[in-house]
């Protein structure tokens, strides 16, 4: 694992961020850097066939950091033949000398980052106080610097979901049913409860509950009892009668529940809750799952819309979560924000997924034009971001800014970052050598 320290080494050197006159040896010889190599992130030295020359002779080789030069036996490089290909040790301390397995010294380097490029990296990654360190300057850079940025975001967003659907489409053996079945599982549960729903989901087979898609009561039976809501002693007659409907397809069918559903509910509205979400996939499921070809061929916003719009039936008509008295609910299953949701994280991917799966590229496009059609989520991270100077304009950007503040502001990848490179490289006073 490497260490926050080595990671910014690397970067400076990638980048070739190093104030000119640091660039030598530990024994007073002058390197200069023809090609710093490829970045390796596997096993092995950190970069591959960099070029350099080294007190005037000719080097190609892989160049290994550590924060301390003692740090390479502590790694046990030492006796990994990998590393016998070295010509450059660089490091933040020289505390001592390394040689190969033939006793020859390998050259070493001492870096230390520019003064204000690293003021400014700890400002950005070690600011517990601000949740976004790079406000300030956000709002000097250039728009089309920002747009583009945004735009390779979105789509990063995108393709980590059109992965998921492809593990889903191996795992199912090519079966476009299930995967749209689990994709919209996951989704149900929102960002809350996506992890418990896709559970669900799984350890539910579609093919089972069609087999009695003529019950609505029979589908809510099998996914409340899978879900493990059916486990406790209510004074509620439907619950009673879901509760023995679960223990006969249970056995019939031979269902296992997964051990590993935890759901979510504190702090939660009621229209929320995991039950609705749950009686909305058994209302799908009910008289046939037909929301898979439907899915795939939308070619509108009102049609993907539609697929969404429709009323929970019966006891989920009137209640949030089981109760002997009447909850107070509306028939209507989704509001018009949790469709947009929904379309953003069901219809758009599963779109993008199955074009590139059959080759057509006219689908991909129409879930990219959806996604950019749709308003932007509003959620605290799109709040965030415009107080920090950041617009969202489309669901196509509010998906940008989510996939920028999970993957590289939580987790203080500044480094990974194009607003975060563009930053510290105007840290750099010197030329680059």
């Amino acid at each position: 694992m490497v260490c926050l320290m080595e990671e910014l080494m690397q970067y400076v050197w990638q980048y070739r961020l190093w104030p000119t006159g640091d660039m030598v040896t530990v024994t007073g010889e002058r390197i200069e850097v023809l090609d710093p190599g490829i970045l390796n992130r596997d096993a092995g030295p950190d970069f591959f066939n960099a070029k350099l020359n080294i007190g005037g002779e000719h080097w190609v080789g892989n160049v290994e950091m550590h924060v301390r030069a003692s740090d390479w036996h502590r790694h046990g490089h030492g006796q990994d033949r990998a590393y016998d290909t070295v010509v450059l040790h660089v490091v933040e301390v020289d505390d001592m000398q390394i040689t190969r397995p033939d006793g020859t010294p390998i050259p070493q380097m001492v870096m230390r980052p520019d003064r204000n490029f690293n003021h400014t990296y700890h400002q950005l990654v070690n600011n517990p106080l601000l949740e976004l360190p790079c406000s300030r300057e956000l709002v000097e850079l250039p728009r089309i610097y920002i747009s583009d940025w945004i735009a390779a975001l979105a789509y990063e967003r995108l393709f980590t979901k059109t992965d998921r659907i492809a593990a889903l489409l191996e795992r199912y053996q090519g079966n476009w049913s299930d995967v749209v079945y689990v994709t919209v599982g996951r989704a149900l549960g929102f960002s809350t409860n996506a992890e418990p729903f896709e559970l669900l989901a799984n350890s539910t087979p579609l093919k089972t509950m069609l087999r009695n898609s003529d019950s609505l009561t029979a589908i809510e039976a099998i996914l409340y009892g899978q879900a493990g809501f059916l486990e406790g002693s209510l004074e509620d007659d439907y619950y009673k009668q879901l509760k023995q409907e679960y223990a006969f397809y249970a056995t019939k069918y031979g269902l296992k529940r997964s051990p590993n559903i935890y759901w979510k509910m504190a702090r939660m509205r009621p229209q929320n809750f995991p039950h609705r979400r749950i009686a909305a996939l058994a209302t799908m499921i009910y008289q046939g799952f037909r929301l898979g070809s439907a899915v795939l061929s939308v070619e509108t916003e009102e049609q993907a819309r539609a697929l969404f719009d429709f009323n929970l039936m019966g006891y989920w008509a009137r209640h949030f979560n089981f109760s002997p008295t009447d909850g107070g609910a509306t028939p209507k299953a989704f509001s018009y924000s949790s469709t947009t949701v929904l379309l953003i994280n069901v219809v758009v991917p599963l779109l993008y997924a199955y074009g590139g799966a059959t080759g057509d590229t006219g689908r991909q496009e129409r879930a990219i034009d959806l996604l950019q059609t749709l308003k932007p989520e509003s959620n605290s991270i799109v709040d965030l971001y415009r107080r920090g100077g950041l617009e969202a304009t489309s669901a196509f950007d509010s998906q940008a800014l989510i996939q920028l503040r999970r993957n590289y502001c939580q987790q203080r990848k500044c480094l990974f970052c194009r607003i975060g490179h563009r930053l510290l490289s105007a840290r750099v006073k010197a030329p680059r050598a």
